[in-house]
């Protein structure tokens, strides 16, 4: 009884560091939107979509969610198991979120390139943060990382090189809409190449810490 007890209780800690890195993360996606100068690869393709249609940067995440579940579906067919499902909440959650850290960082303005950089770097670190938390809750997966792990269920290919296959699509995809529809470039700049490279490493490093809090707090 008492290790049943202990086990919902670890459940739920896990969950709310969840929610936790989930803001987090959405914060680090609205300071990259704020610096103009790209956001990450998986937001790419929301920014681009929020700027053809009414709808809010967070909306378009949400949508973008629900199609990666779909794929998810189609693809893994009676292998996907239904408690996947959960990634559509966790959706909603992480694109209000995004609307909501979105207006609160409104009136943040820069003058300067470098102020740019400075905004741009802090929504790298925020990002890098948000999915240490997000892997150290170790409950379940956003649905962009769903859909790679179900691609590499069918496919011989690693997880790694899958994850960034995966983020090169949706940037080119985002370029090419962007290009036709926009004129020019919007969300995918400088700052999108330094988060591919930097959101990966700096995550990894604050696993490292994060790996002792779990065994400690969340067990």
């Amino acid at each position: 009884m008492k290790k049943g007890k202990r086990s919902e209780t670890s459940l739920v800690k896990r969950y709310i560091f969840l929610c936790v890195g989930l803001c987090i993360m959405a914060f680090g996606v609205a300071f990259s939107i704020e610096a103009n100068l790209g956001t990450s690869p998986i937001s790419s393709l929301p920014y681009v979509s929020s700027l053809l249609t009414p709808l809010s940067v967070g909306n378009t995440t949400i949508l973008m969610h629900c199609v990666f579940i779909l794929i998810q579906i189609l693809i893994l067919r009676k292998k996907y198991e239904l408690i996947q499902l959960v990634q559509l909440p966790v959706a909603f959650l992480f694109g209000y979120l995004t609307d909501f850290a979105v207006w609160a960082l409104d009136k943040v303005t820069y003058h300067t390139y470098w102020q740019q950089w400075i905004l741009c770097i802090v929504g790298i670190l925020l990002v890098a943060v948000g999915v240490s938390f997000e892997v150290t809750a170790n409950v379940v997966t956003l649905a962009g990382e769903g859909v790679v792990l179900a691609i590499c269920r069918v496919c011989p290919v690693k997880f790694g090189y899958m994850k960034v296959g995966f983020d090169v699509t949706l940037v080119v995809i985002s370029c090419i809409l962007s290009l036709v529809f926009l004129g020019g470039l919007h969300g995918v700049r400088e700052g999108t190449i330094a988060a591919a490279i930097f959101v990966g490493l700096i995550a990894k490093e604050i696993n490292r810490p994060l790996k002792k809090f779990e065994e400690k707090f969340l067990c």
